[in-house]
């Protein structure tokens, strides 16, 4: 049995649908064959004893006695075309059996129903049964009590002998041979019929999965993932389900891959730089060293501190771009309840240091929002660091917390309409920032770290000039209670 099962496991889809659609429609036409079979056997039989109990099986008491003391177990030859296929015999309660001569097409075996009859006669019950002939022959037997015919009140039976009626029932077996031949004729047509149905429905329903099948042997092969399935609109069954699915797989990898690529040809830009800056200026002190010509002190500490610079401003950089990539493929590693006021306090801290000549005012209500701690502190820095950046010496940051929402004002020379939707793609810097440091990509993490968080982020001009940044996450002003 498991062996079959295996091997049925192993066949193709269409197939393995195609035998159980054949199997399924095999077992209604047996069921239905065979009830058919049964309710016209019934019938016919029915017809047969119909026949049987309109015969007229009186016989006087000194016939009984003369057929008794002349008992024969043959029959006579009977003339009679109707008698041909019919059966008269006397069954005594030992089973003794007497045919009526002339009567009778031949003598039928007694069985222990009949010898039921004689033991124990009573003239108002007849029984009907199936049984044989001397020479095999099927036949349909009706075994009844003698009635002596004492009167109509006074009716009663002839002790120890019954009389068995009989018809022949090779018409009737004919009937029903024909009627199975038929019917198993009709089931086989019917199984090969559903057999051939169920392969067409199968290729048919399964002609979507072989185009997914293709296509995705198709994609494992060339790596192509602009390849699409056609989909019926109308159609909402699994098959355009799982269509509408890969179709959308293959969107987001092929729109992951450009990103990527993107992201590569972007950070490979914008480290050449950098990495030339520094080639160059390093070139110049082994050139000097090399030449011994030294150069002025003074030259040599510049070139020294833009090595530095350029330095970090690569390493920041390459922490930037370790950020995104991490955030792109690891979300929410170490997701936890961050009390987003300590947050932003710990950000300002900082946002102090390198802003000592600036005026940074704040005012946080407690909140409390499920994210990453180091991501989430790390996004409100580069908020305040854009602030910083752009404000002008001696100037004011605001920055507030209210109810989730974070904005941060600064008084700078503002943003343009025309910059303001791109202000968070990764590596773009305004025309106006290109002079500063600074990688470009510092929004880029806010807004990945801000969605992650379940937020959203924005940047819009603030009236009277400068930037506000407003950043919204969910969360409340109380800390769960497993943190209390």
């Amino acid at each position: 049995m498991t062996r079959i099962s295996r091997r049925f496991r192993s066949l193709p889809i269409r197939s393995r649908l195609s035998l159980l659609v054949a199997a399924a429609v095999a077992f209604a036409v047996a069921a239905v064959s065979m009830t058919c079979w049964f309710i016209v056997r019934n019938q016919l039989y029915e017809q047969v004893d119909n026949r049987l109990a309109g015969m007229n099986g009186t016989i006087a008491p000194e016939d009984v006695t003369a057929y008794l003391a002349t008992c024969s177990h043959t029959a006579t030859s009977s003339d009679s075309t109707n008698m041909r296929y019919v059966y008269l015999q006397l069954v005594t309660a030992d089973g003794k059996f007497c045919v009526l001569p002339g009567l009778s097409a031949g003598a039928v075996r007694t069985t222990a129903t009949d010898k039921a009859v004689a033991a124990n006669p009573d003239p108002r019950i007849s029984t009907f049964h199936n049984s044989t002939d001397t020479e095999g022959n099927d036949v349909r037997v009706k075994t009844v009590a003698i009635p002596l015919g004492l009167g109509p009140n006074r009716r009663m039976a002839y002790p120890d002998v019954a009389l068995m009626q009989a018809v022949s029932l090779e018409d009737t077996e004919k009937t029903l041979n024909d009627l199975a031949i038929v019917l198993l004729l009709v089931s086989g047509i019917g199984v090969l019929g559903a057999s051939a149905a169920g392969l067409a429905v199968a290729r048919a329903g399964l002609r979507p999965v072989d185009k997914l099948t293709e296509a995705v042997e198709h994609v494992a092969r060339t790596e192509d993932l602009s390849i699409r399935i056609p989909v019926d609109e109308d159609s909402d069954d699994e098959v355009a389900r799982l269509s509408h699915s890969f179709n959308s797989m293959t969107s987001a990898l092929a729109s992951s891959r450009d990103l990527q690529q993107q992201l590569i040809a972007d950070a490979g830009h914008e480290l050449r730089t950098p990495l030339t800056s520094l080639r160059t200026n390093i070139e110049l002190l082994t050139r000097s060293e090399e030449t011994g010509r030294p150069l002025p002190p003074a030259d040599r500490m510049a070139l020294l501190a833009s090595v530095k610079a350029q330095m970090t401003e690569l390493a920041a950089l390459i922490g930037d771009l370790q950020e995104l990539s991490r955030s792109e493929g690891q979300r929410g590693e170490r997701v936890q309840v961050v009390a987003l006021r300590d947050t932003v306090e710990a950000a300002l801290d900082r946002a102090r240091l390198r802003g000592p000549e600036l005026t940074i005012k704040a005012d946080l209500a407690p909140w409390y929002v499920q994210a990453e701690p180091s991501a989430l502190e790390r996004a409100i820095v580069n908020i305040l660091d854009n602030a910083v950046k752009f404000s002008p010496e001696g100037g004011t940051v605001e920055v507030v917390l209210d109810r989730g929402v974070l904005t941060v004002r600064d008084h700078g020379p503002g943003i343009l309409a025309d910059e303001l939707p791109h202000v968070f793609d990764r590596f773009w810097r305004s025309p106006s920032a290109r002079a500063l440091p600074g990688s470009g990509l510092g929004l880029s993490i806010v807004a990945r770290t801000v969605q992650q968080a379940g937020g959203t982020v924005s940047l819009a001009p603030a009236e009277g000039g400068g930037t506000v940044a407003t950043v919204r996450l969910p969360g409340a002003p109380t800390p769960p209670p497993d943190r209390i």
